[in-house]
């Protein structure tokens, strides 16, 4: 059955909004951190800073604005509804690029560079650099629809989008995705028969050649203590969410502060923003940038929906080799990292590899747009330069 496509227009309804200023102003903070720094989780004296700014100063209607300001859509696949931005290019001959987010991010990490992609001559680039956008939330998150049954996990979601850009009209794509993104991203070129025809990924998941392990490369000897550091103090959220996303949940649907301390405490963690030796997430984005996020989280109760993505997958990465024609762009502040010749083990058509950017972190496309762009764009040329597309 073919599902119809609808215009769709986020919003936040009015008692919504009331209610989540109604509980900022009745916040109840735990006690002060023992440490002088981020150690024990995002600080007491930042969160409050936080929560004063939400409450008082943030535009609560900010994120559907934002939205609002491309097409929207919903369709229903495999029983649940997807909501999807698509822009297409004023280029006719524009490429299809399909961007997927991951967690704690949301469509709303794309939304400085959709204008760059889509319209590059505004921004000094060629009609050639041009594509049309699909951004989709994922299943859980944002203004798409919560799984009612097990089983929604990468594999699922990389099948859903190759149905989501074939209904769209587009038999033929390429693929971007960060974090989980990333890991979807990789699922949908092992997908037999795939209409994708290249991928670029911001987190090659990849396991270490032990082959090298006696004679690493300077990058694999900080690739493996920063994943080592990863595993010993980074790695709490992740083994919570993937094996008690419920549990958690209660906890982030009935508290806007413990929501925000969830999310805004990766943004301190994951991003390039640390200055003259302090951390800080707003070195590297704007605090608008940051509660629009949190917002939307809240809004949509999204905590334990979201979360669930990881008892679905965290545990079962799929390490299949991938053939599809792959570029991969490690920006310095990124959690896992690799080197060419590990990652050549694995994606056997490595067109574009990059390990030398400047600046940057988790959060490329937020953090960072011109150089996300650039990326994406080295990427499309390589891949044109290889004959993958003409």
């Amino acid at each position: 059955m073919n599902e119809p496509i609808e215009l769709y227009e986020p919003q936040f309804s009015s008692d919504l909004i009331e209610d989540l200023r109604r509980r900022l102003s009745h916040t109840r903070l735990p006690d002060e951190e023992t440490v002088g720094d981020w150690s024990q989780g995002i600080p007491l004296s930042y969160l409050r800073e936080l929560v004063d700014s939400w409450r008082d100063d943030y535009d609560m209607t900010q994120v559907p604005s934002e939205l609002n300001r491309w097409p929207n859509y919903r369709t229903q696949i495999d029983d649940i509804d997807i909501h999807f931005i698509h822009v297409r290019s004023p280029h006719t001959q524009a490429q299809p690029l399909l961007l997927t987010h991951g967690w704690p991010g949301s469509v709303l990490e794309f939304r400085h560079v959709i204008e760059r992609l889509t319209n590059p001559t505004a921004f000094g680039g060629t009609s050639e650099q041009a594509f049309h956008l699909v951004i989709p939330s994922l299943p859980g998150y944002g203004f798409s629809g919560k799984p009612r049954t097990t089983g929604i996990g990468v594999d699922r979601i990389a099948t859903m989008w190759i149905t989501l850009m074939n209904r769209l009209g587009y038999a033929k794509f390429i693929a971007h995705g960060g974090d989980w993104g990333a890991l979807i991203t990789q699922a949908i070129a092992l997908q037999e028969g795939t209409s994708c025809q290249a991928i670029h990924i911001t987190l090659p998941v990849v396991s270490p050649d032990p082959a090298t392990m006696n004679s690493l490369l300077p990058e694999e000897q900080s690739a493996i203590e920063a994943f080592d550091f990863y595993q010993q103090w980074e790695s709490g959220y992740s083994k919570q969410q993937s094996t008690r996303p419920q549990t958690l949940g209660y906890g982030l649907a009935d508290s806007p502060s413990g929501q925000l301390a969830w999310v805004a405490e990766k943004y301190g963690q994951w991003t390039d923003c640390i200055r003259n030796g302090t951390r800080h997430p707003e070195n590297a984005l704007s605090r608008s940038d940051l509660l629009d996020t949190v917002t939307l989280y809240w809004m949509t109760n999204s905590g334990a929906s979201s979360a669930r993505l990881y008892w679905e997958s965290f545990n079962t990465p799929n390490l299949a080799n991938i053939n599809l024609p792959t570029g991969i762009s490690l920006f310095p502040l990124e959690i896992f990292r690799t080197s060419r010749r590990w990652a050549e083990k694995r994606f056997t058509r490595l067109v574009y590899f990059n390990n030398a950017i400047e600046h940057g972190g988790h959060f490329a496309a937020l953090e960072t747009p011109a150089l996300w762009v650039s990326e994406i764009q080295n990427w499309h040329a390589a891949l044109k330069k290889e004959g993958v597309l003409t």
